[in-house]
């Protein structure tokens, strides 16, 4: 396999090398571990904090309900 990789690799003109090169030093770079330690709802929160409450009024009030209406414009049950 890496032999075929390699000959594919010296047919392609110098900038697509480049590109394999950049592509493979990207997926051999350790990934920087997530310092994140809030929950998903305290990133919701702070996401949403600054939205009007005039915005979320315009919110579907039976979006679970009759998501095949909002979704595909199902007629609602």
């Amino acid at each position: 396999m890496e032999e075929s990789v390699i000959e594919k690799l010296r047919g392609l003109p110098v900038e697509k090398q480049q590109q394999v090169l950049e592509f493979v030093e990207n997926l051999t770079a350790p990934v920087a571990p997530n310092k994140d330690d809030r929950s998903i709802w305290e990133v919701i929160r702070e996401i949403t904090a600054d939205v009007p409450d005039e915005e979320w009024a315009k919110l579907p009030t039976d979006g679970a309900e009759q998501h095949d209406h909002y979704l595909y414009g199902s007629p609602k049950k």
